[in-house]
């Protein structure tokens, strides 16, 4: 069976590029006075191992060592006559080292500097992208990969050549830049200019490639996608340093690049990879971080003929636990536990039995927390309960399980009395304390809530009846983001989750209350479930620093950064955050009847102040 073309696989998924070859090539030791193009001739083996890296990495799509390939370039080397048997040898290398699974993008960049470029008539600018583009195709690559143009003009000219002379898709990528000007906001080619350039020329697939970075290429997605519906490539260089706390720092790591790429694909991408700078330890993390919000649900089949004539119907919630029967009729409070990381777990039974004390009517128990191994939560669960009487509520992730083992796992935490789940996809085993480590995700949330609710209807997840008139009595939880970088993504999957069988959802932690009420309102018609508001009280500045940096969707105010700085000391900055945490809480109870209990993050673990910040609150005495 032919394998599909790369744009009808990007009409329904994202696809994985490679990173800089040009910076693996001098990483190597090749000095920048050679024209590494040639290298495809005089060192294929460097070439090909390059490639191989990339795809033993995860790349799924893979650009050829010709980005400096044609007419003019090859001049100022004295290898204008050579370039056929550069770039026809440059696809051949990709090709072996892609072999059947991978595609293969020729790479075509800019003819040179603009000295050059005048000096050329636009007939042979044309002809000399038209030369590479064809010798690309010839040799069996199986798309144009127009790289890092910062000209309209030249843009234009190359789409219109690789369009003459092959009938093969085209990325247009281009690399935006700031302006000039102190903290200017402009770039010195719009997105949107770009975008009516290259549809215009014909091109396929639109893109955004080196330039200033993850942090600007993110906000050019955004634009490229308010102004087209053809398929984006993202595909940024490592980026500058930036400025923290006086210190010059590379923000470059494999997590960095990888979280980023995540943001683009949530704005719209569906090219991802990297360019200067990006190595195949990067792309592996992207690979992952990747894996966790496009899950293999295409591998899942669920066959219910049969069992559906034998479902059940499920047992009233407030009949499957003490938390269910409490859901939605009592304001109710849950606490996230952290089980330890060794086998001792009796501070966390202590901290479990401290929050009981004090009228916490349940802890949630995270699962590998970060991707960081630890107890399972199922026998943290066990212990709680055993030991402390107290209500649980179970994280449950897609990272690490196949459906096989999830099927297992919920039956026997049933066995064992857990009744209460919160279904999540999971962080991406890398963020954590095993690098090496894969990711399984063969579905995501949505997924697994369909199975827990099977579950409860008497149904295994191939549809079966589980026994002879046995189901369980699940009380099925999901989380949630009202602050997520793509908004309408989150309320779409809001809404599948309920579909699937959702019956409470605990949220981000929210700072900005405008955020709250905006997800509220998004999701005003759909059918309503108990809505636990998420609260973590800032324990300082450089934390809430953290968050507004780097995590999406949990941008603290600066009204209250204002406050953080105003603080003269730790303990008076850890004041302002008990504070700010309690006026979340008392704002999300009072301005909304959707809110029905809060779900809160000890800070540091200092269970203490989350009590102070209920009691202020007055949701607790």
């Amino acid at each position: 069976m032919p394998r599909p073309s790369i744009l009808e696989v990007l009409a329904e998924r994202v696809v994985l590029g490679d990173g800089g070859m040009g910076s693996e090539i001098y990483g190597r030791g090749i000095f920048i006075n050679r024209c590494y193009d040639e290298l495809n001739v005089s060192n294929p083996k460097l070439v090909q191992g390059i490639h191989e890296e990339f795809v033993r990495a995860g790349s799924e799509l893979i650009e050829t060592n010709t980005y400096g390939a044609n007419r003019p370039k090859l001049a100022a080397h004295g290898l204008e006559e050579r370039g056929s048997d550069i770039i026809r040898g440059a696809v051949r290398l990709a090709r072996a080292a892609a072999g059947d699974n991978v595609w293969v993008a020729g790479s075509i960049g800019p003819l040179g500097t603009a000295a050059v470029e005048a000096a050329m008539k636009v007939a042979e600018q044309i002809e000399a992208y038209r030369e590479v583009a064809a010798a690309l195709a010839d040799e069996g690559a199986d798309l144009i990969f127009l790289d890092t143009f910062t000209s309209l003009t030249d843009l234009r000219n190359a789409i219109a050549a690789c369009k003459a002379a092959a009938d093969i898709p085209v990325v247009a990528s281009f690399s935006f830049h700031r302006g000039f000007v102190m903290n200017s906001h402009e770039f010195l080619v719009a997105p949107h200019e770009v975008v009516a350039v290259a549809e215009a020329a014909g091109a396929d697939v639109i893109g955004a490639n080196c330039g200033d970075g993850p942090h600007t290429t993110l906000e050019v997605i955004e634009m490229l996608r308010a102004s087209t519906d053809l398929p984006l490539a993202s595909m940024p260089n490592v980026g500058g340093p930036a400025l923290i706390e006086g210190r010059q720092v590379y923000l470059s790591s494999p997590e960095y690049m990888a979280e980023y790429s995540r943001r683009f694909v949530q704005k719209g991408a569906r090219i991802i990879g990297g360019c200067c700078g990006v190595t195949a330890a990067q792309i592996k993390e992207v690979r992952s971080f990747l894996a966790s919000i496009q899950p293999r649900k295409s591998r899942i089949e669920v066959h219910d003929e049969q069992g559906a004539l034998e479902a059940m119907t499920p047992v009233p919630i407030a009949e499957r636990s003490a938390w269910g029967r409490k859901l939605g009729v009592e304001f109710q409070v849950s606490v996230e536990l952290d089980p330890a990381k060794g086998l001792d777990q009796s501070k966390a039974v202590a901290a479990a039995r401290f929050l009981h004390e004090h009228g916490i009517d349940a802890v949630n128990i995270a699962d590998g927390p970060r991707a960081m191994a630890r107890t399972n939560p199922i026998s943290m669960a066990t212990l709680v309960r055993e030991q402390v009487g107290m209500e649980t509520i179970v994280h449950y992730c897609c990272r690490d399980r196949n459906v096989l083992a999830m099927q297992m796992d919920l039956i026997g935490s049933h066995v064992l009395g857990q009744r209460n789940l919160m279904l999540i996809t999971g962080d991406p085993p890398k963020m954590g304390n095993f690098p090496d480590a894969t990711a399984v995700f063969d579905v995501d949330a949505i997924g697994l809530v369909t199975f827990a609710s099977l579950m409860n209807r008497g149904l295994d997840l191939a549809g079966r009846p589980l026994g002879q008139g046995e189901q369980t009595r699940f009380v099925i939880g999901v989380g949630c983001n009202p602050g997520a970088v793509d908004i309408d993504l989150e309320v779409e999957r809001f809404r599948r989750k309920i579909e699937a069988g959702a019956e409470f959802a605990f949220s981000q932690p929210v700072y900005d209350h405008k955020r709250l009420e905006r997800f509220l309102a998004l999701t005003a018609g759909f059918p309503h479930i108990p809505f636990f508001v998420g609260i973590l009280p800032l324990a300082s500045l450089k934390n809430a620093e953290f968050l507004t940096r780097e995590v999406p969707g949990m941008e603290v105010p600066e009204a209250t950064m204002r406050r953080l700085r105003d603080a003269k000391s730790k303990d008076e900055q850890r004041e302002v955050g008990i504070r700010t945490a309690t006026e979340s809480l008392a704002a999300a109870v009072a301005d909304t009847g959707r809110v029905r209990g809060a779900y809160i993050f000890p800070p540091f673990g200092k269970y203490e102040a989350i009590l102070r910040v209920l009691k202020d609150a007055g949701v607790r005495g």
